[in-house]
């Protein structure tokens, strides 16, 4: 057994044990492979030890690790998400050939993934990404505007809102970990409350993805925990 699929099995016991904690059920759980700075060879490896789904922070990285992919695995259908910063200027790139994506904090960028999803494929299906900390450094639409992108987002043709995203300040405390995430999960229920169809939660990393299945997370976002240290040599 390699050793990704040898840390896949051991992140997959965690989630499930996180899960059963939570009194959930694990298959509410997606686990999202965060192959960011990694070759393709090691999304490979994932592939063949039964992953699936994989997250790409670099547009360019992400696009050609996707064409990569087709010709190794070519019968083997994977879910491609975008969980990066989204550029202006990326928008096409995104939308011809990701999934999903998690990262809209602005109409401007949704309204450009709608006009140029391909009519061939699937409607992407997209999150909101929400700034729960409110500091002017991160990404992330506001708490108290959400609402308002949410229904403008769930209004574009060839776009299928999905749910909420949020990368919480690091903290060590489990305690304080639950907090962070359950302003994004409170968030969440309040928008369901008001009729916005949501149905994904995406939140919860390698650190602390266990708190973040406690308060609600549909997707968990794991990478070094999967492919190990990554070296970040991109800007």
């Amino acid at each position: 057994m390699s050793t990704i699929a040898h840390n896949l099995q051991v992140v997959t016991e965690a989630i499930n044990v996180a899960a059963r904690e939570a009194q959930r059920m694990p298959n509410e759980v997606q686990l999202l492979a965060v192959s960011k700075t990694f070759p393709a060879q090691a999304v490979f490896e994932a592939v063949l030890a039964g992953q699936r789904a994989f997250g790409e922070n670099y547009v360019q990285e992400g696009v050609e690790k996707i064409g990569q992919l087709a010709k190794m695995r070519s019968c083997t259908p994977l879910e491609w998400h975008f969980i990066g910063p989204i550029q202006s200027n990326k928008t096409r790139l995104i939308a011809e050939n990701f999934d999903w994506v998690h990262t809209i904090e602005r109409e401007k960028i949704a309204q450009r993934l709608s006009e140029q999803r391909p009519e061939g494929l699937h409607p992407l299906q997209v999150c909101i990404q929400v700034n729960t900390s409110g500091e002017a450094s991160k990404s992330g639409v506001l708490p108290a505007d959400a609402a308002a992108l949410a229904r403008t987002v769930a209004a574009l043709p060839r776009l299928v809102l999905r749910g909420l995203m949020a990368i919480p300040e690091p903290e060590d405390d489990f305690d304080r970990q639950r907090a962070a995430f359950r302003v994004l999960r409170e968030l969440y229920e309040q928008l369901r409350a008001e009729g916005i169809a949501l149905d994904t939660l995406s939140m919860g990393m390698s650190a602390d993805m266990r708190p973040a299945i406690h308060e609600g997370a549909t997707i968990v976002r794991v990478g070094s925990a999967i492919f190990g240290a990554r070296q970040y040599n991109k800007g």
